[in-house]
């Protein structure tokens, strides 16, 4: 069953940390079934409890699954690894829209930011002690959240809107616990609810966002919190519209105990309007990051709540990195003082691409999605083999592996870099490489 790999270790934490170095090292497959308990123990020479708690603490750890009568298995995308592994290697000449980058050409100079704030840094050092916020910063931001209608509440700063998630997740959920998310939905934060110990239940979404009905009917599944992308939603596009905000606010009103988490990822690079859901549950966190507008490597989201949940976050911050660089922080208010992005002029290059290109598929009658942001995603009735011919024909998508729990099989195509004379090109390629899709909603 395990080939010739040993299971290896004498307690519950040599078990358990024997099989998940297995599938880091890819020596356990995802999908792999694991051992019987019972027979485990016998090969291991220990009590069935052992092997019982080493289980028990990779399910926690979500790198397996257990379904009953059936065993347990490694999860099909386990903790240990990450979906960043179900990506192309680009070979020379192929032109790669797979990234999910931002235009390098739309992104502002850094030096003269760095440079400004590394001076006021030199005149006054930040020492132990002081705040983790960067005040003028907070303010800054803050007075932007208040323009968009963003409940009041605390500001923080995390590394990232990742980052940020995961420290609100942690503050009100242990393990077992299950977290409603996007389908398809973020690479990234899929992979992190099941390390984190939790369950994923898939909501559908179409372009105006979340599908009602499914969060309602995640929330009723006993679902703790929720997780929703407001706008340039990674990989569909997706926007929440005003209809859809004031539906899916009825919705949260009847589950008040709901931990709600809102990603603004197109925050900088969309024109559209927000319309936030905050503020109709206890808890809730609203998560804004620079890294499409600014820069992936600025590593810095603006993240407010309910006092109780900042509250949490910061506690927990102080135990462990402190603060996030005020010299980075410094560089991301001098960056919004000085208006180096015109998010308006970014929002209209973007989406002259991705229009074009939803517009050229549709030509081919191809389906493709894409509101908001600088993704297109393309349902496909073969996903595996789409992107096979695609790569041939000299173009890297990404697969809608990356992004999907139980969605219908699709291909994410950054648009960022795309010129004007490659949009018709792609779409030939595309059309001749999929054929016409069902006209379905992505869920």
């Amino acid at each position: 069953m395990l080939g010739d790999y040993p299971i290896k270790g004498r307690r519950a934490a040599e078990i358990s940390a024997s099989i998940e170095s297995a599938v880091g090292a890819g020596e356990l497959n995802p999908g792999q079934l694991l051992p019987p308990m019972r027979e485990l123990a016998d090969r291991l020479g220990v009590n069935p409890n052992t092997v019982a708690a080493a289980y028990r603490t990779l399910r926690e750890r979500g790198v397996i699954e257990t379904a009953g009568r059936r065993g347990s298995r490694v999860r099909s995308a386990p903790a240990t690894t990450s979906r960043e592994f179900i990506r192309l290697d680009v070979p020379e000449g192929v032109r790669d829209v797979a990234s999910g980058n931002p235009d390098p050409a739309l992104l502002p100079p850094l030096a003269p930011a760095f440079a400004a704030a590394a001076a006021q840094s030199d005149r006054r050092p930040v020492l132990y002690g002081d705040a983790p916020v960067e005040p003028e910063l907070a303010r800054a931001a803050r007075a932007e959240l208040d323009a968009d209608g963003v409940p009041a509440g605390p500001v923080a700063v995390t590394s990232g809107a990742l980052d940020a998630v995961e420290r609100v997740l942690t503050a009100h959920l242990r393990p077992g616990d299950t977290v409603a998310v996007e389908d398809p939905g973020w690479g990234s934060l899929v992979d992190l609810v099941p390390a984190l110990g939790l369950r994923t239940v898939p909501v559908g979404l179409d372009d105006d966002g979340p599908l009602p009905e499914d969060v309602r009917r995640a929330l009723a599944d006993g679902a703790r919190a929720l997780i929703v992308t407001d706008r340039a939603q990674n990989p569909t596009g997706a926007a929440v519209s005003a209809p859809r905000a004031r539906a899916l606010r009825s919705v949260l009103e009847q589950y008040p105990a709901t931990l709600l988490v809102e990603d603004d990822h197109g925050h900088g690079i969309v024109d559209l309007p927000l319309h936030p859901l905050a503020g109709v549950t206890h808890h809730w966190a609203f998560v804004r990051s620079v890294a499409k507008a600014y820069g992936p490597d600025l590593r810095l989201a603006v993240l407010t709540g309910d006092a109780v949940t900042l509250d949490r976050v910061g506690g927990r911050q102080r135990l462990g990195p402190g603060w996030l660089s005020w010299i980075t922080q410094r560089a991301v208010l001098r960056l919004w003082a000085d208006g180096a992005v015109d998010a308006r002029a970014v929002a209209r290059s973007y989406g002259r691409r991705r229009d074009g290109l939803i517009e050229a598929l549709a030509r081919r009658g191809i389906v493709a999605h894409g509101r908001s942001g600088m993704n297109v995603w393309v349902p496909v009735r073969d996903e595996t083999g789409a992107v096979a011919r695609l790569l041939h024909a000299g173009w890297a998508v990404a697969p809608g592996a990356r992004f999907r729990m139980s969605a219908p099989p699709g291909v994410r195509i950054t648009v960022s870099t795309l010129t004007a004379d490659e949009i018709e090109l792609l779409a030939d390629t595309v059309a001749a490489a999929v054929g016409p899709a069902p006209v379905r909603r992505y869920v």
